[in-house]
């Protein structure tokens, strides 16, 4: 049986109304919640930027079962790997079973806080392997000296407080050679809302990186996360995606933007026909049911929803009624 996760836009609502609705989206058959770390809102109009740590831990102690992660944080350039590493094994303690660290290699509006250069990306994707093998050496509570790497430093070390299991790691991809590497190297895979097609060439090269070592990809959490839009009238769905996610309806990659302020003023030229094939909007709950099935079919093991809209309760329950319980996982 498969999950339908509940995708919490920290960079969209209060911390505290956010956690309510995690907790509303557990009783309503949601399973599983991905946290967004952004240090900045994509547009001014969502408007927030909690901390995500501080947040999941509030959310796994206030909720019973729901598994969680962040999706994702960068382990490259406002944290170091040690911290990330350290996070990761103080809430895989405190919830044990539950939290998985989802990992990405970062986007410039998050990660520039910090200054300096912004890496290409070939280089932003050797700097996070080289933090995950780190993380990875010190949640196996070995003693760690990392002292020839090229973009890391750490002087011999330990982490004391350490779950009983390592928590698995995803990386976040949206291209093929880091989703061969994930099978290859880690626990499973995170990617956006795409085409059928892409989606499939996806999971065919994590799988050919997992076989590629002796392990089973059937075994592997393969985790989708899916923007949409959904409301009472088709019109009151499309104007919440214009309004609150016009970054939805932007057909080019997004890494190298800094300001939510850029944002905004590309959003500027967003259409509500920008967001064909990109992210549903409509009113209707079968069309959205029919989307999530053809995720299902496709593989996928985890979808974690994100209505874009400010209408989230509605969204919470009805999905919880209409859609989740129609849904047809493998046997």
């Amino acid at each position: 049986m498969g999950i339908i996760g509940y995708a919490a836009a920290l960079e969209q609502f209060d911390p505290t109304e956010l956690l309510g609705y995690a907790q509303l989206a557990e009783c309503h058959g949601f399973g599983a919640v991905m946290a967004a770390d952004h240090f900045q809102p994509w547009v001014p109009q969502q408007g927030h930027n909690a901390f995500v740590w501080s947040w999941m831990a509030a959310m796994g102690a206030t909720t019973k079962q729901m598994t969680f992660g962040p999706g994702v944080t960068c382990p490259s350039f406002r944290y170091h790997p040690s911290t990330v590493a350290q996070a990761a094994a103080t809430q895989a303690v405190m919830t044990p079973g539950r939290f998985w660290l989802g990992l990405g290699s970062g986007e410039a509006l998050n990660e520039h806080v910090v200054g300096g250069v912004w890496p290409e990306p070939h280089v932003r994707l050797a700097m996070m392997q080289e933090a995950i093998g780190i993380i990875k050496q010190l949640l196996s509570g070995k003693q760690v000296k990392h002292d020839n790497g090229k973009y890391f430093t750490i002087e011999r070390v330990k982490m004391w407080t350490l779950p009983a299991t390592p928590p698995p790691i995803y990386v976040a991809t949206a291209g093929p050679i880091t989703a061969s590497w994930c099978g290859r190297e880690l626990d499973g895979i995170i990617t956006p809302g795409a085409s059928h097609d892409k989606l499939k060439m996806l999971l065919g090269k994590f799988d050919d990186g997992a076989r590629s070592v002796g392990r089973d990809p059937s075994t592997m959490p393969k985790l989708l996360q899916l923007h949409l839009s959904w409301a009472d009238t088709d019109e009151e769905a499309t104007a919440n995606a214009m309004t609150e996610w016009p970054n939805g309806g932007m057909a080019f990659p997004k890494q190298d933007i800094r300001s939510p302020e850029d944002f905004a003023e590309i959003a500027k030229l967003v259409r509500p026909e920008n967001f064909k094939n990109r992210m549903l909007i409509s009113a209707d709950l079968d069309k959205h049911r029919a989307q999530i099935q053809s995720f299902i079919d496709l593989g996928f093991t985890e979808i974690h929803i994100h209505n874009v809209g400010r209408n989230q309760t509605a969204f919470i329950e009805q999905f919880g009624k209409h859609v989740i319980p129609n849904l047809v996982w493998p046997a």
